[in-house]
């Protein structure tokens, strides 16, 4: 009987171990390959392999190439006697403290990481060391998989082997990417310092070793506050780790950072920057990112943004010079027009900064509404010589004016079942918005509320719509800083704590000229991979936002704001239906027109980087209005399709109507295929509120308060004025004083 007994034990035992052997040896195998594969990558590898470079080919409309991504470290490649000893011990202290006594892998930071990931819930805190950092951007690819992460800990064993300590530093330094397209540390020091990296002072060092950490959060051009501040962070590293004296690191710490900008045509250039961020967010889809546009609370917010940054720092390294072929919408002839546009329309302004940028600026954005792609997009005005190379088209956060009032007011209200031909009264509201000239129309159709832009209708309006459903409405549509104020009624009249981009505002009022389709505003078409694979097809985006009877009936008050006697008559295009909207800010701090043809939509922006009042009235109508003319030269004539009456003269929801997005919904809008996110809109309304600060250009966003925001004073002169009391500047004042009173002003010109 214990023979039996022991003959089960032994035979059950061989029975688990042969299932271990078949569990465990195909990953031990797997493992040892790894390990074979990284040992001929290193061995196979020279110093030319960390000067290699893959070109990305854009091409345009027309399959015509458009222009090249690609780094230039082998251009500005440095050997490590030119890179000051204190800029590499920047990265040191910030990045491998124990880089020059491990092995390639740091035991002790991933035990470190690991912990302290654990207390605090989420990853805050990485383990790679310099040499892995090294390994995975020269060797592999920047997908998270264990195997890759296995790999790279074998490619850093053997790289510590085959190269000293500080040639390993100096192939880094050569790659590390620092943003807007500059690798390496010479083109970092070339491009936005316009000297040598062995010219840079310790201040400028320490500024340069800010960015990599993230060159989204600490891209100088667009967020000079925040690598500033890092900048002092990693010189009290330096100091607390004995690298600098005192005197040194106070000196340095207390210096300004000037920055001095190389004359680079592909950083500055508008298109260039925008595919480049249109494929790295499409290459971000592709591999199952969401975007979310509501958030709960900024520490959700934050969250989020985190997250954003690392994918979008990671594919983007991998678009620059990663070898794709990238098909886009761009249409060369209409960029050509719509940057002539502008500078032509801003001519006028002639003052420059101490950087010697035109102070007055612009953006514009220009949508084909069949496919809903960017065709044309302008983020700043034409200038010889250096500029901050920012793309204000979509990095610039305006207030927005009434602009948004039909997007967020009267369309979700439409959605509700009411119809333009619906009476309110304009009348003095306490504690509300006053019209621009203080005087009211009383009973009056919402048709002519909107084409006269009245704020106390807008006003009332919105308190039926509430501030979270409107807002809600704007989320659905990609606006991505807007969810601040989803209980805020100062958004009726276009009051942000931020604000709104061109390119947001063309992408919306393309979703009415589209029946209420949004797509999302891109402008790429495919993605190829280096092997010639297709990765992203952006053809088959879309979805479903407002009715398209609401939208054909907005359609319909929109003409009359510009060619029935309304707010932007200047913006009309002879020969040619179109819909369109003013907007203008207190004491005309920014101006806009947005508008659409059966053909195009296009936004127009206007305002000083750092908001002033604008003097001379609104360009952005005649920016439009000569845009438009051009690129619709030659086209077949086109009519807007139209909205079909009931006898109440409401165009209504029909049963035939395809089913609309819920706009108390909050499930975050998604391409087809992507799992959405959920952020919920807080419930209750607020009594009359502020707006926030004025979203400006860059690292000009903080400046004063916005008071903002209403439609904007441009006139027909040739027009009859019905109604008295024209909205043409109103302010809700009071950021973080959410009960504020509302105040208005009138100083906004006109403009033929």
């Amino acid at each position: 009987m214990k023979k039996i007994i022991k003959r089960t034990i032994l035979i059950t035992l061989l029975l688990a171990l042969a299932l271990a052997v078949a569990y465990f040896v195909p990953s031990i195998i797997k493992v040892l390959n790894l390990q074979k594969e990284a040992i001929a990558i290193v061995k196979s590898s020279s110093k030319s392999t960390f000067m290699e470079t893959k070109t990305t080919i854009v091409y345009d409309a027309y399959d015509e190439e458009l222009c090249q991504i690609k780094n230039i470290k082998d251009m500005y490649y440095v050997d490590f006697s030119e890179i000051p000893e204190t800029l590499a011990d920047a990265f040191i202290v910030m990045e491998d403290h124990d880089f020059y006594s491990h092995k390639g892998i740091d035991y002790k930071a991933i035990i470190r990481a690991t912990f302290v990931n654990k207390q605090r819930g989420e990853i805050v805190q990485g383990a790679s060391t310099i040499t892995q950092q090294l390994a995975r951007n020269i060797f592999l690819s920047q997908e998270v998989t264990w195997d890759r992460k296995i790999e790279e800990m074998f490619i850093a064993g053997e790289m510590e082997k085959r190269y000293s300590k500080d040639q390993i530093l100096e192939f880094y330094l050569n790659n590390i990417y620092f943003g807007n397209g500059y690798y390496g540390v010479e083109a970092a020091a070339k491009g936005y310092f316009s000297k040598h990296v062995s010219e840079l002072t310790l201040p400028e060092q320490a500024f340069i070793a800010a960015i990599p950490n993230g060159p989204t959060k600490y891209n100088p051009l667009t967020n000079f506050e925040n690598t500033d501040t890092r900048r002092k962070l990693i010189l009290r590293k330096l100091y607390d780790d004995d690298y600098i004296s005192s005197m040194t690191f106070y000196t340095s710490y207390h210096e300004e950072v000037v920055l001095a900008l190389a004359d680079n045509s592909e950083v500055s250039d508008s298109v260039a920057t925008y595919v480049r961020h249109c494929a790295t967010e499409s290459l971000m889809e592709a591999v199952g990112f969401t975007f979310r546009y509501n958030f709960d609370s900024e520490d959700d917010y934050n969250s989020y943004m985190d997250m954003y940054d690392s994918y979008y720092n990671r594919y983007q390294q991998m678009l620059v010079g990663g070898g794709y072929t990238i098909y886009t919408s761009i249409d060369r002839d209409i960029q050509d027009k719509l940057q002539n546009a502008l500078d032509e329309g801003l001519s006028g302004y002639t003052e420059v900064s101490d950087e010697g940028t035109y102070k007055m600026q612009g953006s514009a954005t220009c949508i084909d509404n069949e496919t809903g792609n960017v065709v044309a997009i302008v983020g700043s005005r034409s200038q010889d010589g250096p500029s901050l190379g920012l793309n204000r088209a979509y990095q610039s956060y305006r207030q927005s004016g009434s602009a948004i009032k039909p997007l967020s007011v009267y369309l979700p209200y439409f959605m509700k079942g009411h119809f333009p031909e619906e009476t309110m009264t304009d009348e003095y509201i306490p504690g509300g918005p006053l019209n621009a000239d203080r005087s009211y129309a009383g009973e009056m159709t919402l048709a002519d509320a909107i084409k006269y832009s009245k704020n106390t209708i807008a006003w009332k309006v919105y308190q039926e719509v509430t501030p979270q459903v409107g807002i809600n409405y704007l989320m659905k549509m990609g606006f991505k800083k807007v969810w601040y104020d989803k209980d805020y009624n100062a958004a009726a009249l276009g009051g942000f704590t931020y604000g709104v981009t061109s390119e947001e505002m063309a992408g919306a009022f393309a979703t009415i000229a589209n029946d209420g389709m949004y797509r999302k505003a891109t402008c790429i078409r495919k993605i190829y991979g280096p092997e010639g694979k297709l990765i992203r097809d952006e053809s088959e985006r879309g979805g479903r936002v407002y009715s398209s009877m609401t939208c054909r009936e907005m359609t319909e008050v929109l003409q009359t704001v510009v060619n029935g006697g309304g707010t932007g008559g200047a913006a009309a295009v002879d020969g040619w239906e179109i819909a369109g909207k003013t907007g203008s800010t207190n004491s005309d701090k920014d101006l806009w027109f947005c508008g659409y043809s059966p053909y195009y939509t296009t936004a127009v922006w206007m305002g000083y980087d750092y908001p002033e009042q604008i003097h001379g009235g609104n360009a952005t109508t005649i920016i439009f209005r000569e845009f438009m003319t051009q690129i619709h030269e030659g086209l077949v004539h086109k009519s807007f399709p139209q909205a079909k009456h009931n006898n109440s003269g409401n165009s209504g929801n029909t049963n035939n109507e395809p089913a609309t997005i819920n706009p108390e919904d909050n499930t975050e809008y998604q391409e087809p295929g992507t799992d959405g996110t959920t952020g919920s809109a807080n419930s209750g309304t607020t009594g009359a509120t502020g707006s926030g600060t004025t979203g400006t250009a860059g690292n000009a966003g903080n400046q004063g308060t916005s008071g903002t925001t209403a439609s904007s004073g441009n006139r027909n002169d040739n027009a009859t004025m019905v109604y008295p009391g024209t909205d043409v500047d109103t302010d809700v004042s009071g950021y973080q004083d959410k009960d504020a009173p509302v105040r208005g002003d009138a100083d906004a010109g006109t403009i033929q």
